[in-house]
């Protein structure tokens, strides 16, 4: 094996390893979320940004923001060093 392919599978496990992460504190909030009748869910983690799809109640909560930005986010950040932010997606 070349030291770029050796490289490439190192980084590809790192950001597994993250993504793990991830999901694991997310399920921490998400009977939270569903106690309130919402959900999150995780759909991926890109340049130190993690999306997630809100449903149910949170999609259209008038405090989704805080929900996400002082909740979700905070959570993510403090946790995980290389969470820089959460984004929100409709998929």
């Amino acid at each position: 094996m070349t030291k770029e392919y050796l490289l490439v599978i190192m980084s590809l496990v790192i950001k597994m390893e993250i993504e793990n992460k991830i999901k694991e504190e997310i399920e921490k909030v998400r009977p939270y979320l569903q106690g309130d009748g919402g959900d999150v869910e995780y759909v991926k983690f890109e340049d130190g940004i993690v999306y997630v799809k809100l449903s149910g109640a949170c999609s259209n909560c008038s405090l989704i923001d805080f929900t996400l930005k002082d909740g979700i986010e905070e959570i993510l950040v403090n946790e995980i060093p290389e969470v820089r932010g959460v984004v929100a997606v409709d998929e």
